[in-house]
C-alpha cells in the first residue's frame, strides 16, 4: 500500500510562523528519503492555527528541493478561484516537475465565512456551481476540450505539455464521492476531519457509481488519517496531549497556536479535561510502533482503500518527524 504525507503547516506556540512554512519543506525531503509516495499540503485562511495559506507557491518550492515523491495540494479550495487560473498555476507546476504533481480539490472553504467572501466575493455562487467548475478546470488542466458551445471554449492553459497533474477530489461525505464517481477520477476521504464517521458509506458510494474515464479505468481510493506515533505508548500519549488540548478547546470556542505537551497537560488539568483526553486518547491513532500498526489494521480491514495518508501534528518538530520514520517502518 502506498504511504503519503499530509502537512498543515501548523502553527507553534513560541515558533516563529516563518519557520513552520520552513518546517514544511524541509519534511518534503525527508518524507522522500523515507521512501513516501505522495507529500500533500492544505490550503487554509485567516487560520491561528493552520498557516498554510498557498499550497501552489509551497509545491513549487517543494519540486525544487525534491527529486521523485509527488507533490500535491489537499487541496485548493475551489469556490475561492477562477478554475482557469488554477488550471494556469498547476500548468506550471506539472512544467516543474512533471509526473510529480497532484491537484487535489475541495469544495470546503478552509476559513469562516467572512474570510471566503473577502477571497471571493462570489463564493456563494462559485460553491453551487462547483461540479461545473471542476468539469472545467479538468479539461484546461489536462489540455481537453471544453463542452460544445462553452463561452470559453477556445481557452487554453498554458504552458502545454505531454504530461498532466493527476487530479483527486477530496472529501468527507457523499457529495465528492459521488462527483469523484462521476468524473471517474481518485477520491481521498479525510478520516481525520470526521474521524471515521461516514468513510464506509462514502467509499462504497464511489466505487458502486463509479464511471472508468480517460484518467481512471477503476476506483481508486486514499484516505487520510491524523495519527502519531512515538518510541512507547506513554510517550506519544505525552506528545498527543498537545493536539488534544488544541481539539477539546476548540470545541468551547478557543483557537490557538499548538501548545507543548507540558502546557497542554497543565491546561487540560486545569480545565478538568483529562476525562476527555484519556477518552480521546482510546479513540485516536496514537502509540508505540505495535500500537499503531494494530490501529491502522483495524481500519485498513473495515474499509477497502488503495492508498494511506498520514498528517502528525507535534510541538516538537523531531518528535514530529520521528513519528513519520516510525509509520515508513511499519507500512513498508
Amino acid at each position: 500500500m502506498k504511504l503519503s504525507i499530509l502537512d498543515q503547516s501548523v502553527a507553534i506556540a513560541d515558533k516563529c510562523q516563518d519557520q513552520v512554512i520552513n518546517d514544511t519543506l524541509n519534511l518534503s525531503a525527508i518524507a522522500e528519503e523515507l521512501g513516501y509516495f505522495r507529500f500533500w499540503i492544505s490550503e487554509h485562511h485567516n487560520h491561528p492555527t493552520i498557516i498554510g495559506t498557498a499550497p501552489e507557491i509551497l509545491m513549487a518550492a517543494i519540486a525544487a528541493k525534491t527529486n521523485k515523491i509527488r507533490i500535491g495540494s489537499a487541496g485548493i479550495m475551489l469556490p475561492h478561484y477562477s478554475p482557469f487560473k488554477v488550471a494556469e498555476q498547476f500548468r506550471v507546476l506539472n512544467s516543474l516537475a512533471p509526473n510529480r504533481i497532484d491537484l487535489g480539490l475541495g469544495r470546503a472553504p478552509g476559513s469562516d465565512g467572512r474570510t471566503a467572501l473577502a477571497l471571493n466575493s462570489n463564493n456563494r455562487e462559485f460553491s453551487e456551481n462547483f461540479p461545473s467548475h471542476v468539469r472545467d478546470l479538468i479539461a484546461w488542466v489536462t489540455n481537453g476540450d471544453l463542452l460544445d458551445g462553452h463561452p470559453f471554449k477556445r481557452l487554453k492553459a498554458q504552458p502545454i505539455s505531454d504530461t498532466s497533474p493527476e487530479i483527486w477530489m477530496l472529501g468527507t461525505s457523499n457529495y465528492g464521492a459521488q462527483l469523484a464517481a462521476y468524473l471517474g477520477i481518485p477520491y481521498c476521504f479525510a478520516y481525520f476531519i470526521t474521524e471515521g464517521k461516514g468513510i464506509s458509506e462514502s467509499i462504497k458510494n464511489y466505487k458502486e457509481n463509479f464511471k472508468p474515464s480517460k484518467f481512471l479505468n477503476k476506483p481508486k481510493v486514499n484516505v487520510c488519517l491524523w495519527a502519531l506515533a512515538s518510541d512507547d505508548d506513554e510517550k506519544a500519549e505525552y506528545l498527543f496531549s498537545s493536539r488534544a488540548y488544541w481539539k477539546i478547546a476548540r470545541n468551547y470556542g478557543e483557537l490557538d497556536t499548538l501548545k507543548s505537551p507540558k502546557d497542554a497537560l497543565f491546561k487540560l488539568n486545569e480545565n478538568n479535561w483529562m476525562s476527555e483526553f484519556k477518552k480521546m486518547i482510546s479513540s485516536s491513532i496514537v502509540g508505540s510502533y505495535e500500537t499503531v500498526k494494530t490501529k491502522i489494521n483495524s481500519i485498513k480491514d473495515d474499509n477497502d482503500f488503495d492508498e494511506l495518508t498520514i498528517l502528525t501534528w507535534c510541538h516538537d518538530e523531531k518528535e514530529r518527524i520521528n513519528s513519520y520514520k516510525i509509520f515508513s517502518e511499519i507500512i513498508n
